[in-house]
C-alpha cells in the first residue's frame, strides 16, 4: 500500500477523469524524501552532515515537500555520533507555529503515531504549546524494523525525521527498492564510494525525480534544470516538473503541422522566426 494520504490527491484525479472532457492532473500527494549516508562520508563529515540534515528538517518548521523525513546510514559508533549532533542540532531550535491549526494537529498525531511503534525511540520529544507552536522531533529505529512495519514509511509533515541504523549497504538497498516514488532522494559518499554505490543508484533513479549527491533536498532553485516531480505516489505524472522553466510543458498541447507552407504557419514556426536555424545573411553566417 502507498506510504502517503492519496484521498485528497485521488478524489482530484478521479472527478478530472470523470469530466466529460477529461483533463490531466499534476498532483503533488507527498514525498519523505529519503537520504542515505554512506560510511566513507558519515565518518569524512559527521558534523557537517548533521548540520546541515537538522537545518533542513527545522527550515519552514518543516512544512516543505522536499523535508527530508527519512535517513539511513550503517549502524556503529559513527552513527550514534552523528545521531547525537543531530540531536544537539535539533534542540537549539526555538518553537515555531506551523500554518494551519489543523496541519499543527495533524503533525501532533503523526508524533504520536509513530512514538507508539514498538522498537522506535525518540531522542528529542516534540512539545506541541497552546498557541499551536512545535518543535523538532527526532526518531530512530533499525533497518530490520524499518522493513518490517510500512507504517515507518509514511510522511508526518512538520519538522521531524527518523533516523535507520541499517546492517549493510546491501540493506539500505533492500529499503530503496522497497520505497515509494518520491519527489528526491540523497545520497551522501565520498567519490571512491560512488562506484560501490551503482545499485543503490539506479534504484533511486527510478524511485526520485531528483537525486541529490553531498546536499540537502529542501532548495528548489527555479532553473531550466530543475525538476520538481516524481514517480507514482509522489505525483500523478512523473515526466512533468511543478518548478522551473519546463513546467510550462503541463499547460501545453503538443500540434503537429505537416504539409503547410511557411506562411500559413503560426509565426513563432515559420522558418525566420525559428530560434537556432543557421542561415546565411549577407554572405555571413549567424545563429539567431
Amino acid at each position: 500500500a502507498p506510504a502517503v494520504d492519496l484521498n485528497a490527491g485521488g478524489s482530484l484525479f478521479d472527478i478530472a477523469a470523470a469530466r466529460p472532457d477529461p483533463i490531466p492532473v499534476f498532483a503533488e500527494m507527498g514525498s519523505v524524501n529519503p537520504i542515505f549516508v554512506l560510511p566513507g562520508a558519515m565518518a569524512d563529515r559527521t558534523e557537517a552532515i548533521a548540520t546541515g540534515f537538522a537545518q533542513s528538517v527545522a527550515l519552514g518548521v518543516g512544512q516543505f515537500c522536499t523535508n527530508p523525513g527519512l535517513l539511513f546510514t550503517l549502524d556503529g559508533p559513527v552513527a550514534q555520533s552523528f545521531i547525537a549532533a543531530t540531536e544537539r542540532n535539533l534542540g537549539e531550535v526555538g518553537p515555531a507555529t506551523m500554518l494551519t491549526p489543523g496541519i499543527c494537529s495533524a503533525y501532533r498525531e503523526g508524533i504520536e503515531r509513530l512514538a507508539s511503534i514498538p522498537s522506535v525511540t525518540s531522542s528529542h520529544a516534540a512539545c506541541v504549546d497552546h498557541d499551536g507552536r512545535v518543535l523538532p522531533t527526532l526518531f530512530r529505529t533499525d533497518g530490520d524494523t524499518f522493513l518490517g512495519d510500512p507504517r515507518l514509511a509514511e510522511e508526518i509533515f512538520g519538522p521531524t525525521t527518523l533516523i535507520v541504523t541499517c546492517k549493510s549497504v546491501a540493506q539500505m538497498e533492500t529499503i530503496a527498492q522497497g520505497l515509494d516514488g518520491q519527489l528526491t532522494a540523497t545520497v551522501h559518499a565520498t567519490e571512491t564510494e560512488l562506484d560501490d554505490a551503482s545499485t543503490l543508484l539506479a534504484l533511486l533513479e527510478r524511485k526520485a525525480g531528483r537525486v541529490l549527491f553531498n546536499g540537502f533536498p529542501t532548495g528548489v532553485e527555479v532553473c531550466h534544470a530543475m525538476h520538481h516531480g516524481g514517480p507514482y505516489p509522489a505525483t500523478t505524472d512523473a515526466r512533468f516538473t511543478s518548478v522551473g522553466s519546463a513546467s510550462i510543458q503541463r499547460f501545453l498541447r503538443p500540434v503537429a503541422y505537416q504539409g503547410f507552407p511557411d506562411t500559413a504557419l503560426p509565426a513563432s514556426l515559420r522558418e525566420e522566426n525559428v530560434l537556432g536555424i543557421q542561415r546565411t545573411v549577407d554572405g555571413q553566417c549567424s545563429n539567431d
